[in-house]
Parts: C-alpha cells; structure tokens; sequence
C-alpha cells in the first residue's frame, strides 16, 4: 500500500470570515466552524482560540490534539468510520497542514487530561508548544453522561480538523513524501537479506474513558490484527481516552508515529519493516492472556526477526506490554520495549508494575512523577482551577499567584511511548 502526504508548511493561523490558506497563513473562517461545531445538539458553547509557540499561553484541560489532513484521492476520507464510512484508509494522496494542531478544551471530562504551556519550562516537556494550536473550547449541554460529553469533544476535534484542512484539497503542495508497505511474500523478496521487523503497537482500550477506536470501533473489541502503517496516517485509530497526559497517545501522535517513521527511515537499509500489529491493552487477566497470545501467534505466523512493542498508560498495561515480551521472546524473536516510568518523585520505586527478565531491551521515556513548577502565564485558555483536579496535581498545586507546582504526568506528551518527547535516560 503506497501512500502521498502533500504537505502544506503553516507559519501562522488567524480567523477571519473564510476558510483559507495563502502564503503559509491558514485563515479559519470563525463563525462557519463554530456553526459547524454547533450542529452537533449536545455541545452547549464553542469558542475558538489561538496559541503560537513562545507566547505566554497555558492551554488547560487539554483533552486532544489532531493535525488537520483532507483525502485527496483514494478510498474515503480522514478519520474513517467517524467522518465517513469505514472504507480502508492509508493510500492515494492525503494533504497535511504541517506545523500546527487542533486542541480540543473546555469543560474537563475526566481527571486525566493535560496541560500545554508554550512558552517557559512546561514548554520544554511538550512537542505541542511548538505548533500553531487553533484550540476549540467546547463544553456539554447539561446531563451529559462521561462518556458522552467525551464522544462530543472528540468528534468535535476531527470535525474541526477536517473543516480546515479542507481548504488545501486542490493545492499544490509545498512537499510531497511517499510511504509504502508492500504485501509480505512482496516485502520478503524485495529485502531477503535483512532483518524482518514490525511494530506491536498496544492501543489504550481500559474503558471508564480510556478508549482507543479502530475504523470507529472501540479497541475492547478488537482481536490484534496487521495494518498498514500508512493507514494510521490517515486517521484510522483516533484517541478518545483521558490517560494521563505525559503518555496519552493522542491522535497527532497516532497520525505522525514516530516509531513507525523511524522504521520507516532505516527500511531497505538495515531493516526490513513489514507492517504494523495492533493490540489492545484490556482490564481482565483472560483478556489480557487473549491478546498477548493472540500477538505473539502473528508475529511468529509472519516468521519475524524482531519487534518493537510500546504501551499506552501504566501500571495495568504494563502488564500487556510485558506479557507481550515474554511470549514473543519464548518463541526466540527478538523485543525491544518503550515506556515511560513512575518510580516516584525520588526516582527511587519500582519503575514498571510489571517485569521479566526477558525484558532486557527497554528504552525509557522518563520518570512521570517528576515534579516541576509551571509559572504563571499571561492567558489562559480553558480553566485554570482544574490543575487542582487533574493527574499529578492535587489541592495544592494552583498557587496564588498563578504557577503551578505538579508532576511532569499533567503535561501533554511529556514522557509518550513511543518517543515524541526529549526525555529519556541512561544506565551506565
């Protein structure tokens, strides 16, 4: 499968009466997105913000991020099963507005949702501070239940992603880059002489509003199965989970993987990369036992050489991730893991919940429970006092003058697993 990302460089984002993109300046038309938004009878108010990196900007409580992409030719559209039928995405040409996102806010929904700051240290642990965010502030009609106010906001945000990107369907892109996955007897006897590798991809799927969807369907229901990465590129797994924000793979994350662009890059050179397996990371012990047979059967099917396995969240997953290592070790194929750790704010517990000596290639993306103090900011957009409510703060963490003194764990993307951060470390 051979897919083309047109890619359209945005310098800065502004609303205006249309939709538009000129000189690297995407004008948003305000009130057609926010009546647009508006169409859906269980969102109340929208409201429509911008944050530019190195602004004295707090964007709090984030729910997700997503880059605007629109289906130029090939099956369907983006986001597939939300925004369009669930035809088999991830070939033709999809365009991508490059360089900036849409931040879903308002009203917080669970208590794991994060904070981005884009300017001043916090900025420093999220890749998001450096994008044009147009942040969409959304909040529920009344009697809302949990997981319906979460499916409002999520939908509102590929909406919102799409109605922009929209504006770039027929343009000529700034830069074009190809992906492809062949079939496997076609991936094999291209390379034969190098390693066979593909990517376990474990997809959040815990419920209680920690929720990934495959094509529109919600991951719990889901056997592990192969996908072309190049389908995730076209947004057929979306987030709708509020894990902690350090890890949460959001949708940008989902769309611009950089575990599967890493694989990529080293493809015909040192690796042959065959596709992607995707798992979910469920609640039960007989779930659980399912999935991770269920894996490693199919990355011993394909007779691979290697794989790398990331996780979604902590503590139960961990089990999943680990659970995975083992059965795929025990059938002598090489794993190596990524995730993040939670050994306390002294570094000095227990990193994972889970272990095996079979786990002997582990990267880490850093310590979750660091605490850092945010300064105050000049804007806020969205509400302040839930740094009070959300993982890793707690009553004390809003002072008075506005700083916030909180755990790493409420900034978005700040140790994600599957590397979209700065943060690692070392054992020497």
């Amino acid at each position: 499968m051979k897919l083309e990302l047109g890619l359209f460089y945005v310098k800065d984002v502004v609303l205006g009466d249309r939709t538009s993109f000129e000189n690297g300046i995407l004008t948003v038309d305000k009130k057609g997105l926010t009546d647009y938004l508006m169409e859906d009878g269980r969102i109340k108010d929208v409201c429509l913000d911008i944050a530019r990196p190195g602004e004295e900007v707090r964007i709090i409580p984030v729910k997700d991020v997503i880059e605007p992409r629109v289906k130029v030719s090939g099956k369907g559209t983006v986001f597939p099963g939300f925004l369009g039928k669930p035809l088999t995405a991830g070939e033709g040409r999809t365009h991508v507005l490059k360089g900036m996102s849409i931040v879903t806010c308002g009203r917080i929904v669970g208590f794991q949702e994060g904070i981005i700051d884009m300017s001043g240290p916090g900025a420093e642990y999220t890749p998001y501070s450096k994008l044009v965010n147009l942040v969409v502030i959304a909040n529920p009609v009344e009697g809302l239940t949990q997981h319906e106010h979460e499916e409002a906001i999520r939908l509102a945000g590929l909406k919102a992603a799409s109605f922009v990107a929209k504006c770039v369907k027929d343009k000529v892109p700034e830069e074009i880059r190809t992906y492809e996955t062949k079939p496997f007897p076609a991936a094999i006897a291209e390379y034969p002489h190098l390693p066979k590798v593909a990517y376990v991809y474990q997809l959040q799927s815990q419920g209680l509003l920690h929720d990934t969807y495959v094509y529109g369907v919600d991951a719990k229901k889901i056997i592990p199965t192969l996908i072309y990465p190049t389908e995730l590129m076209d947004g057929a797994i979306v987030s709708g989970n509020c894990v902690s924000a350090c890890d949460k793979n959001t949708t940008y994350v989902h769309m611009n993987n950089p575990v599967i662009e890493e694989l990529y890059r080293r493809h015909g050179e040192d690796i042959n990369f065959v596709g992607v397996i995707i798992t979910n990371e469920n609640v039960t012990l007989a779930d659980k036992e399912r999935s991770s047979d269920y894996t490693a059967k199919l990355v011993e099917y394909l007779e691979l050489d290697g794989v790398i396995i990331t996780e979604e969240g902590f503590g139960n997953p961990d089990t999943d991730l680990i659970m995975n290592c083992r059965k795929i070790e025990e059938k002598g194929i090489k794993t190596v893991l990524i995730t993040d750790e939670y050994a306390g704010r002294d570094g000095a517990s227990q990193s994972l919940a889970d272990a095996d000596p079979k786990a002997d290639a582990v990267v880490t993306s850093g310590n979750a429970n660091e605490v850092i103090v945010l300064p105050p900011m000049k804007k806020i957009i969205g509400l302040l006092d839930t740094a009070t409510l959300i993982a890793g703060g707690s009553q004390k963490s809003l002072r008075e003058d506005g700083s916030i003194e909180i755990e790493i764990q409420a900034i978005t993307g700040a140790t994600s697993e599957v590397g979209f951060t700065k943060l690692s470390a070392v054992t020497y």
